[in-house]
């Protein structure tokens, strides 16, 4: 983009350069001078920023997901906003974490690796305490985690991670499975100090306790899909999906549509004056023999013939044939 300077811009400029505060050579040299952008390779940049904006989107459902997941199980008010979507070294994201945090290590197929959902020790404990009684507080002092509370973890988030699935949907169709929970960063490894990760920054909020949910995915395990994570793929995939579920609606509705159901036993004609006369016992000569098939119309139409008769002391006809329409003329051409 060309920069435009204002009058004021240009008079200074002048100014300076009739005063020989400034060199006019000196500037044609800077302009001449190659600009160069440093580049840091231990932060290479793999996702670009389209690929941010998916899993933005999609991440934003997931922690809709969470926030319906954890209210119902926690009976209290939560609420879970992506706040950041980034990339960065996988060493970079341990070194910015807890020494003691909640990192739940997990599967998710067909995708192959390891990822991992990080948990503020102060929103994990405040879960905790609201899930065994309490109003949801976090402890002053972290400590390890006991057994009980280790087993309350893992059967919570094993269970939260399901609202993964759902999320990713529209891309992939994941089967997440926890895989085990660790305490320690240091004892956690996924993926080598220098491959990128996409981190996904989500700020919790159970009722008065604030923390953060990280959510890191190494590079190395979305990588076969990431073409599926282009806008132009996931909007085709979408509008596929709603095509297929609208057929079903239009499916289901059709279905359950009533119409109807009309045996003719003949037919006849009658003069007005005839008609008008009519009275009981009367009897009207139809065009149709004892032993001839009634015609069945659904929707006006014939699709079937059939013999009439009784069912349980009811009137009844019995479908004998389908009618085809269209199947004569097709054998006469």
């Amino acid at each position: 983009m060309v920069e435009v300077l204002s009058q004021h811009e240009i008079d200074t400029l002048l100014a300076a350069l009739s005063s020989g505060e400034m060199d006019a050579e000196e500037l044609k040299k800077e302009d001449a001078q190659k600009k160069i952008r440093i580049y840091d390779f231990k932060r290479a940049t793999r996702l670009s920023k389209d690929h941010l904006r998916s899993l933005t989107r999609i991440h934003e459902n997931f922690a809709r997901y969470l926030t319906t997941y954890f209210s119902t199980q926690l009976r209290t008010f939560v609420q879970i906003n992506v706040v950041q979507v980034e990339q960065l070294p996988y060493d970079e994201f341990i070194r910015s974490i807890p020494k003691m945090t909640i990192l739940n290590i997990f599967e998710a197929d067909p995708l192959e690796g390891r990822m991992v959902l990080e948990v503020n020790p102060n929103v994990a404990y405040a879960m905790i305490d609201r899930l065994l009684g309490g109003m949801g507080n976090s402890p002053a002092k972290i400590s390890s985690l006991t057994e009980i509370e280790n087993m309350i973890m893992e059967r919570m988030f094993g269970r939260a991670l399901d609202t993964l699935q759902d999320a990713w949907k529209t891309v992939i169709d994941l089967q997440p499975r926890l895989e085990t929970l660790e305490t320690n960063p240091q004892f956690m490894q996924i993926a080598s100090a220098n491959d990128t990760i996409a981190l996904i920054s989500m700020n919790t909020r159970i009722g008065d306790t604030t923390g953060m949910i990280n959510l890191c995915i190494p590079h190395v395990v979305i990588e076969p899909i990431m073409q599926r994570l282009s806008v132009h793929h996931m909007f085709v995939t979408q509008k596929k999906a709603k095509s297929e579920e609208e057929s079903e609606i239009l499916h289901a509705r059709l279905t359950q549509a009533k119409l109807p159901v009309i045996a003719e036993l003949g037919h006849s004609q009658l003069s007005v004056e005839e008609f008008l006369s009519l009275a009981p016992g009367d009897v009207i000569t139809l065009d149709s023999l004892v032993g001839d098939q009634l015609a069945i119309r659904i929707g006006g139409k014939v699709k079937f013939l059939g013999n009439p008769g009784t069912l349980k002391g009811k009137a009844a006809v019995q479908i004998t044939e389908v009618v085809h329409e269209g199947v004569e003329e097709e054998d006469d051409e």
